[in-house]
């Protein structure tokens, strides 16, 4: 061991990789992946140098964090999302429980394809498809895209690579303020399980509330009767077996192109069911008439946020939600120790109706919050610490 000392809050981690008889350390930024070589007589001034790089991070993020105002978290539960529910009837889903899909046709998830982060994924910057007009980057974007088009083909035509899926709706109704129970029938006494969502606490102007997920499932004592929806998808069956192929052959090039493919229709893929949810498992949305473009904008009714993304960045959650759906099992998706999906072509999360629920960033949260969340979950203030370290809004004890 190189390090014992921490050189990992928040911005990336230098983890060491070897030492050989010489002293000779190999080290990896965990971040940018980028290798260095240090001599042992050149290692002291290079830890001296790191250390020193990281606790300049650590100064800047801290005066930036010291100059925001936060509400409390009894507040900012005070400035909570307005809902009227006494005239709302949370729509019923055409069925509860799981349901899955083993081998998804490929050609619908093309068509929802958003095609303008795959570029970002080549660092070429610009929105599809205005992008091929650019003087700069449009030349490569349309040859890029050519390319993606003539493997994308080969994918569906070879099975490349096979899309599976499980997804459900379970009784619901939001408990405590940012808590959202799940019952096992409608007499709603017997609680399956219970979801923790988190709480944005900036301060904000009179007419914006500090919104969290919890807000757009009925409380349980308006006595109003919601659900809440589960859902995971990949199209990442298939992908390191094909890749290892491209990299055995030294083209690099189809490798990485082919597994960008592959994340892409992961994506497509949520798009494409949540669209089928509202239109038809859920149906509260049963004559939506919406293009491509209007469904990258967001433009439909209700929202899928997932675990470890901005409005839920809390990625422990996805223990119970793939408990509750045996995505395992159905949808051959695993959950590493980390909470990463296995295959990572993958996307899961959750289904809300509600008419004004809403993507949004819960940004930083203060220590109080956090050790309301700690009670909330059972778990200690230190693994909340971890979990949630890069949306705190302080520095936590060491």
């Amino acid at each position: 061991q190189v390090f014992s000392y921490d050189l990992c809050d928040r911005v990336g981690c230098i983890v060491p990789i070897s030492v050989d008889a010489n002293g000779e350390t190999k080290l990896r930024n965990a971040q940018s992946g980028s290798i260095t070589v240090v001599s042992a007589e050149n290692k002291p001034a290079f830890v001296a140098e790191v250390a020193a790089e990281y606790e300049g991070v650590r100064e800047t993020q801290r005066a930036k964090t010291s100059k925001e105002n936060y509400f409390s978290i009894a507040d900012a539960r005070k400035n909570k999302v307005a809902v009227e529910w006494g005239n709302y009837d949370p729509p019923k889903p055409g069925f509860l429980g799981v349901r899955s899909f083993e081998s998804y046709d490929l050609n619908p998830l093309i068509e929802r394809i958003d095609w303008s982060p795959f570029f970002a994924t080549w660092q070429l910057r610009g929105l599809y498809p205005e992008i091929f007009d650019d003087p700069v980057v449009g030349s490569e974007a349309k040859k890029l895209f050519a390319d993606a088009q003539a493997m994308l083909k080969k994918m569906v035509i070879g099975k490349w690579v096979r899309a599976s899926a499980a997804f459900g709706f379970w009784l619901a109704n939001s408990i405590g303020d940012d808590d959202v129970e799940l019952y096992t029938d409608d007499s709603r006494s017997d609680v399956l399980a219970t979801f923790r969502f988190v709480r944005q606490q900036m301060v904000k102007g009179t007419k914006s509330a500090n919104v969290c997920l919890a807000d757009f499932i009925a409380p349980k004592e308006s006595g109003k009767k919601d659900y809440l929806g589960l859902f995971a998808v990949t199209s990442g069956h298939g992908v390191d077996e094909r890749a290892a192929e491209f990299v055995t052959k030294n083209d690099d090039y189809n490798a990485i192109l082919f597994k960008a493919l592959a994340d892409r229709l992961a994506e497509a893929f949520a798009e494409h069911l949540h669209e089928r949810v509202r239109k038809e498992f859920w149906g509260y949305a049963a004559d939506e008439k919406l293009s491509n473009d209007a469904l990258v904008r967001e433009e439909y009714r209700g929202i899928r946020p997932a675990p470890g993304y901005p409005a839920c960045p809390d990625h422990t959650e996805k223990g119970q939600l793939f408990k509750l759906l045996d995505a395992q099992k159905l949808a051959g998706i695993q959950l590493t120790e980390s909470f990463a999906m296995y295959p990572g072509a993958a996307v899961s999360g959750f289904y809300f109706s509600h008419p004004q629920s809403q993507y949004f960033g819960i940004g930083r949260i203060q220590r109080d919050q956090v050790e309301d969340y700690a009670r909330r979950k059972g778990e200690s203030v230190e693994y909340i610490e971890k979990w949630l370290s890069p949306i705190l809004a302080y520095e936590p004890k060491r």
